[in-house]
């Protein structure tokens, strides 16, 4: 398992994923951050950049905060 740190934006024009030069990942999201939305539609950008299925993105620290520790397979 692979563990990817990510600070989240929410409320965004467009939901993107970005590479920073500190090896951290910046998202921004469309979806506020209302009853879980903007957690859904992150772990969705994820996996669907990384390929791999949404069911294997866990969200391991940080579900309530900006910036997120989320563990996906190798």
């Amino acid at each position: 398992m692979r563990t990817v740190r990510v600070k989240v934006k929410p409320n965004a024009r467009i939901s993107v994923l970005e590479a920073q030069p500190d090896g951290t990942w910046l998202a921004r999201l469309k979806a506020p951050p209302v009853d879980g939305k903007a957690n859904e539609e992150l772990i969705r950008l994820v996996a669907q950049h990384f390929g791999v299925r949404r069911a294997e993105v866990t969200i391991k620290s940080g579900a309530s905060a900006r910036l997120k520790l989320l563990q996906l397979p190798d």
